[in-house]
């Protein structure tokens, strides 16, 4: 007896096929239906897909030129359906063209100095700096379990690129640059939103930030002169070397050198070794000695002391 075509498909149907790029196609196409630039990134990879200039055949859509990923990216649905349906490949966003300036608040690597702040650490405290609330914009998971906060550039600027402008640990995307969209994997996990509201315009005060001129370059003072009012002698060495190491910095890592050493301290404040107090004023002169405002001293220092109080461990038990 001939048995019954399955529930759902007619005798003589062929079976459906599933395309491994399909939930990847449907990321793509939810980023430019938000009006997002979208180009294809290796699977499971941040690397665009495609040659680099230097391997450009210069035929196809390079004939002109070499074309970068960011003037590959497009919005056009015929043109990410033929891309996805080829590959499953990771999105990227072009966060020039799509309008975006997005804050990457990366994490700590395995190569950085103790007590070296992650991204979320150092934009907490420079919120704090500024007198402002943490911004509530769309914000995505990264792979490594970083953030990226996502804006829209100020009208008629064309804000680029930056790498640790703002602070350890914190780079921004925009014309020049892109991001990996929410959908994407790699071996270190997947990218997730956690937000999903509209991208906020960029904070005026962040704006600033960015465009903000340098300061010149100032020779270093002198370390301050320390004198404790007790401690141990671990303490009162660590404090010397940690103050000196914020007064001779130059600028560029200047708040980054208060923010790592204030915590390094921190630490023999939580054990009693060192009075706040005397801890705050001697960073306090070594960061006005490198040439930090007072006011920033200040938020930096009571940012970093309040995280290693709060987070200190019970001090070593004598060998």
């Amino acid at each position: 007896m001939t048995q019954p075509p399955p529930i759902g498909r007619a005798d003589g149907d062929l079976p459906s096929i599933d395309l491994p790029g399909l939930g990847l196609l449907a990321h793509a196409m939810a980023a430019a239906e938000r009006g997002w630039y979208v180009f294809p990134l290796r699977p499971r990879d941040k690397r665009p897909a495609g040659h680099p200039e230097r391997d450009c055949p210069r035929t196809g859509r390079c004939s002109g030129g070499h074309r970068t990923p960011e003037q590959r990216a497009t919005t056009d649905p015929d043109l990410i359906v033929a891309a996805w349906t080829h590959a499953p490949y990771n999105v990227g966003i072009a966060t020039g063209p799509s309008g975006l300036l997005v804050v990457d608040l990366d994490t700590v690597k395995a190569n950085d100095k103790s007590g070296t702040p992650d991204g979320v650490t150092s934009f907490e405290a420079l919120c704090e700096r500024a007198g402002q609330a943490i911004p509530l914009t769309h914000r995505v998971r990264s792979a490594r379990g970083g953030m990226h906060l996502y804006f829209t550039q100020p009208e008629g600027a064309r804000l680029r690129n930056s790498a640790k402008k703002l602070g350890p640990h914190i780079d921004t995307r925009g014309w020049g640059g892109y991001v990996v969209a929410p959908g994407s994997t790699t071996g270190n996990g997947a990218y997730e939103i956690l937000d999903r509201r509209p991208p906020a315009p960029l904070p005026d005060w962040l704006h600033q930030a960015l465009t903000a001129s340098p300061e010149p370059i100032r020779p270093p003072g002198p370390a301050p002169v320390l004198v404790l009012g007790g401690g141990s002698r671990a303490a009162e060495v660590a404090l010397e070397r940690e103050t000196a190491a914020v007064a001779t910095c130059l600028e560029g890592g200047r708040n980054a050198q208060l923010l790592a050493s204030a915590r390094a301290v921190g630490r023999f404040v939580a054990w009693g070794d060192i009075p706040r107090h005397v801890a705050e004023e001697a960073f306090q002169a070594a960061g006005e000695s490198a040439g930090l405002s007072a006011s920033e001293c200040r938020a930096t220092i009571r940012s970093a002391l309040g995280w290693s109080i709060r987070t200190a461990r019970p001090r070593p038990a004598a060998a």
